[in-house]
């Protein structure tokens, strides 16, 4: 938990990899997720790189798993799960995977080439078997004495049948018999009767059972065709128009002997197939579960060899061409595991020569690493939208677990709806290893399952807010007896019975003894729900409350930025900076602050009305005058303010000139210094082509401080000026937007005590107006409204806006004092998704 607060010292190291355990060593470290590679040939194509080849066989492999994942998918069968983490071949164990991979996927290739060329076929021949029966019963000596059938193509029949043609009979009689798709029949039927009118009969009759369609895959009802004509010009127009409509023709015998011994033959192979078909299913689906046991494992070691050719790929050999040498991004605490698993590789991969590690110098700003957990994680991602933090700069992320929900339930403080918030996310932790919760698709849920922890915290906080506020869906709760007393005010005052009559509220004065006994133990005294001044003493309340919340967290952010100054040794900015920076809000704002409490403690009720104007006192104090009409609330209060203004604008100045004075004294020092010795001594870079001072030929102090000494700042005295003029200008201002800016913890948190009660009003308490049976049945209907309204406006709608709010004002107003966040992220080559959780 030591990085969460600052992130981790990260150091460039070197790797030199002996070329027979390369490929080991690396998989060792990606086993363990400790190194970020850097690529070491940047202007080399990915063509061009010395291990595209094994690339490429991974690639291959993954079309062959491709091509055995869609065999599964199409036999409506999922790959199992993988088993553990199966670690990466060794390269000598790759080819024998290849190979075994492509016997499988070419012997599923045969099979299924099989089993279709057989299902199709065992088709064919069910349908020619149902064609001759049909035509059998169309044609043979019982058809006259079946059922009828139903003549469907030619509706002009009378010169085939006509006994005055009774000549044209004694002509030989031919066939064509088919199956055609059940769409076509009414076009296929209209082009034969257009073609050859008056010399054929054609009838078409559905198929007994429905078969499979080979172009769509779909079960459909084919039709049967049995055409009689006269004449071969005849027969070849059908013979067209048939293969026109893609139909199924099939050969007819003519004498009913041979129909019959058709029939028995083809009962024989249809029989015959479907024994082979069904021992060939039970081959393929032999096949299927090795495929099912084999691909998973297959698929991870493939995708972490080619993770592992990648890295490698990014390496760059050394002169000898027998060493590899990779520079990465390594935690310094990490160094004895990266030698360990180096140490590790090399004796998996048999290699007599140990790779090792080998810190080295570098100018560049490393990367960031904090380390999260699963509870620290969704605070870390709200500081992380706004900007990663720069290397070892203070980490928002720890202060915002207990500001952020606080923050956040100011705006939402009410009992109730925190009590269904805490609960809600509280479901979510208790089942937060759950497969059903973690493997939802849908990403809203996804965001709301990553900040259960987050959304747990803004229940919590909400509780306790509405505590205060004494808010339970907008109703008060008497937790503790009221401190307010109307039998003693009653005894005290004329309130006879004509009076109460004709006054229906009556004023309770605090000054009368007895009637106000002190504040109320904790929070809000419930007497205030029922007052009609009720929303003015809340408006003064929260409106104090938030001003004086905003100037301490403004506060503490510019007190962070001491750590910064202090760990990156710029002492000078302590005086030159933060010094100023906490003058001019303290003598401002914080004196704001001084005057509302002092007001508070000094005045009571009994000289409540001649209380002095808080916000005249402020406006007169910037025009350095006094209003005789606005009493001072201490003696010698226009002095101090006069002082404090004027300590607020010299300390403008000094925060603009500063810093940039102070650099440019330092740098004259310098130049007129004399030289260290031994600066100028000659250093080779250990890579062929690599850059100077890139990674190498820097001072150790710089590797120490880590690329943020004095010395290692670009001293351009215009940028440094222009900059700090920015930062001078935005600061001055910001004091004012900002502080203006945490009154939206005022509005929000009274609008959503307004909605919560408007909701109540007009909802809620309809369901109460009758106390019978009926009022009963009423209750439900409308409590289900209440609660239906209750989750979708005040929890989401008026959740997502309290949580926007409070996330400005923890990047504006809070982090604009202190965070910088321009860094980057470490990125580690590590084969678990979740390396660093």
């Amino acid at each position: 938990m030591g990085s969460l607060f600052r992130s981790e010292e990260i150091c460039l190291a070197q790797l030199f990899l002996q070329s027979a355990s390369a490929y080991s060593c690396v998989s060792e470290l990606g086993e363990r997720g400790l190194l970020e590679f850097r690529d070491l040939n940047p202007h080399v194509s990915p063509f061009q790189r010395r291990f595209v080849g094994e690339v490429r066989r991974c690639e291959e492999m993954e079309k062959t798993f491709t091509f055995l994942r869609q065999e599964l998918r199409d036999a409506g069968r999922e790959p199992g799960a993988v088993r553990g983490s199966p670690r990466a071949p060794l390269a000598r164990e790759a080819l024998r995977l290849q190979e075994q991979a492509e016997q499988l996927a070419q012997e599923l290739r045969e099979v299924s080439r099989n089993r279709a060329s057989l299902r199709g076929r065992l088709r064919d021949l069910r349908r020619y078997l149902h064609v001759l029966r049909e035509g059998q019963r169309l044609t043979g000596p019982a058809a006259a004495l079946g059922s009828p059938v139903r003549p469907r193509a030619l509706s002009e029949r009378e010169p085939i049948l006509d006994p005055s043609v009774h000549q044209h009979l004694e002509r030989k009689i031919n066939f064509v018999a088919g199956v055609i798709h059940p769409w076509r029949v009414s076009a296929f039927e209209r082009l034969l009767w257009r073609a050859c009118r008056g010399y054929l009969v054609a009838t078409f009759v559905e198929m007994p059972e429905p078969m499979e369609d080979p172009a769509t895959g779909e079960s459909i009802t084919w039709v049967i065709f049995l055409i009689s004509y006269w004449g071969e010009q005849i027969g070849q127009k059908i013979r067209k128009i048939s293969d026109c409509f893609h139909c199924h023709v099939y050969p007819y015998p003519e004498s009913e002997a041979s129909r019959t011994d058709t029939m028995s033959g083809l009962q024989s192979q249809i029989q015959d197939l479907s024994v082979v078909l069904e021992e060939t299913e039970q081959y393929l689906a032999q096949v299927l579960d090795k495929v099912v046991l084999a691909l998973p494992t297959w698929q991870v070691q493939v995708q972490k060899m080619k993770a592992i050719y990648l890295v490698l790929n990014q390496c760059s050999f050394d002169v000898t061409e027998k060493c590899l040498i990779a520079e990465v991004w390594c935690p310094v605490g990490d160094l004895t595991q990266v030698q360990d698993a180096l140490r590790q590789g090399s004796y998996k991969s048999g290699s007599s020569v140990e790779c090792f590690v080998q810190r080295i110098p570098t100018t560049e700003s490393p990367p960031t690493l904090i380390r999260t957990n699963k509870f620290t994680a969704g605070f870390q991602s709200i500081v992380d939208a706004y900007g990663v933090a720069s290397y070892q700069e203070v980490n928002p992320a720890p202060y915002a677990i207990i500001t952020f929900p606080f923050i956040f339930a100011i705006m939402f403080g009410d009992v109730g709806h925190g009590l269904i918030m805490f609960l809600f996310a509280l479901w979510m932790v208790l089942y937060e290893n759950s497969p059903s919760l973690r493997q939802a698709s849908n990403e809203i849920w996804l965001m709301f399952f990553e900040g259960r922890y987050l959304i747990l915290l803004m229940g919590a906080f909400s509780i306790y807010t509405g505590f205060i506020y004494n808010e339970c869906f907008s109703k008060a709760t008497v937790i503790f007896p009221s401190a307010w007393s109307v039998a003693t005010m009653a005894n005290h005052s004329s309130w006879s019975s004509a009076y109460l009559a004709t006054h229906q509220l009556l004023t309770l004065d605090p000054n009368v003894t007895g009637v106000f006994q002190g504040p109320y133990p904790f929070g809000i005294d419930p007497i205030w729900s029922l007052a009609t001044n009720h929303l003015n003493f809340l408006n003064s309340f929260k409106m104090k409350m938030s001003v004086v919340l905003g100037i301490v967290h403004m506060g503490f952010g510019v007190l962070l930025g001491v750590f910064n100054h202090l760990h990156f040794k710029q002492r000078h900015r302590l005086v030159l900076e933060l010094l100023p920076e906490m003058i001019f809000l303290l003598a401002l704002f914080g004196y704001l602050v001084f005057l509302i409490f002092y007001k508070w403690i000094k005045f009571s009720a009994a000289d409540s009305l001649v209380a002095p104007s808080i916000l005249i006192h402020f406006i007169d104090m910037f025009l350095f005058t006094s209003n005789a009409e606005n009493l001072p609330l201490y003696p010698g209060q226009v002095p101090v303010q006069t002082v404090l203004v004027v300590l607020a604008l010299a300390s403008v100045p000094v925060l603009l000139l500063g810093t940039p004075l102070y650099l440019w004294c330092r740098r004259r020092t310098t130049r007129t210094g004399h030289p260290t010795a031994g600066g100028t001594g000659e250093r080779e870079p250990l890579l062929e082509g690599q850059e100077a001072g890139n990674s190498v030929n820097v001072t150790k102090e710089d590797v120490e401080s880590g690329g943020h000494s004095p010395d290692a700042e670009h001293l351009d005295l215009a940028e440094i000026f222009m900059h700090q003029a920015i930062h001078t200008i935005e600061y001055c201002l910001g004091c004012v937007s900002n502080t203006a800016s945490y009154l939206r913890l005022w509005a929000l948190s009274l609008a959503h005590a307004q909605l919560s009660e408007v909701l109540w009003t007009m909802v809620m308490r309809n369901g109460f107006v009758r106390l019978s049976y009926a009022g009963g049945v009423v209750l439900v209907p409308v409590f289900a409204a209440f609660a239906v309204l209750t989750v979708a406006i005040l929890l989401v709608m008026e959740g997502l806006s309290a949580f926007l709010h409070a996330l400005r004002l923890h990047w504006v107003e809070f982090q604009n004092k202190f965070y910088v966040g321009a860094g980057y992220k470490l990125c580690p080559f590590a084969f678990a998704p979740d390396a660093w959780e």
